[in-house]
């Protein structure tokens, strides 16, 4: 019995022994296969990765420093020949119609990429390329318009989205009561992405009777609750915390030592997370 069991335990260890070098072969041969067919096709498939804490230095300051590259020069091109280098995030927006969705996104991105702005029925699609130490970061945005036809959109402007800003109109509160349904739409087709909640118009909001105010703040910072979302009042027309905004998204991304600062205070832009 005794060498009837170890002749088995022999044979298996011997099978293990055979599969474990076949699995090392085709290992092999796979990273071989893999490399001719990235040289067949002239670069390797982009795939998406979270860039070091390291690359980015000074850490405090690191978002204070961002070089932003709207149009590159040919001296730039030869620099960055390939886009194996380039780190391309998308980014979402999602709310009702007339609420400043896309002055916010011209605000950031700038009017001189007027060239490189997109408009499709029902979505409009902007394009912003940073360099972060030494990093490119491309931020595609996608605006998807507010009324009922835009619905259909929502699927192909969420995936693969990193992020989503759910929009409202800080002095509309339907639009604020809207938010919660287009939430519950981009969670169909996206389950891991930021989501940041963002109120527009910070400049006529601070107008309003300070009771309508704290009405409206108390609401908005229990949606964010109940969205897991970090809540921004924001001004196109002024450009308040626009940036910071987009600086925080990269900031969540790339595990940076970079946040904003918590403010509650009524009459000044809320952030609160």
């Amino acid at each position: 019995m005794k060498l009837q069991l170890s002749r088995k335990i022999v044979h298996v260890n011997f099978r293990w022994c055979i599969l474990d070098r076949v699995s090392i072969i085709r290992g092999f041969f796979r990273f071989i296969w893999d490399r001719l067919l990235a040289c067949s096709i002239g670069k390797p498939a982009a795939r998406y990765r979270r860039l070091p804490s390291g690359a980015f230095s000074p850490p405090p300051e690191v978002l204070e420093g961002v070089m932003v590259v709207d149009n590159p020069t040919s001296t730039s091109c030869n620099v960055y020949e390939t886009d194996a280098d380039l780190v391309s995030l998308k980014i979402s927006l999602l709310g009702d119609c007339q609420i400043g969705k896309t002055s916010f996104m011209s605000k950031y991105v700038g009017d001189e990429q007027e060239d490189r702005y997109l408009q499709m029925a029902g979505v409009n699609l902007m394009d912003k390329t940073l360099i972060v130490q030494g990093a490119r970061i491309s931020f595609s945005i996608w605006d998807v318009g507010g009324d009922q036809s835009s619905i259909d959109h929502v699927p192909i402007a969420c995936k693969d989205a990193v992020a989503i800003l759910f929009m409202f109109d800080l002095t509309s509160r339907c639009t604020l009561n809207s938010v919660i349904g287009w939430y519950c739409q981009a969670r169909k087709w996206n389950q891991t992405a930021i989501p940041i909640l963002i109120g527009t118009k910070f400049d006529d909001f601070v107008r309003l009777p300070p009771d309508l105010q704290w009405t409206i703040i108390t609401q908005a910072r229990a949606y964010a609750k109940a969205m897991k979302a970090t809540l921004f009042f924001s001004s196109a027309t002024h450009n308040i915390n626009v940036n910071k905004i987009f600086k925080f998204i990269l900031a969540k991304l790339f595990n940076l030592p970079w946040k904003v600062e918590r403010n509650l205070n009524i009459g000044e832009p809320i952030i609160d997370y």
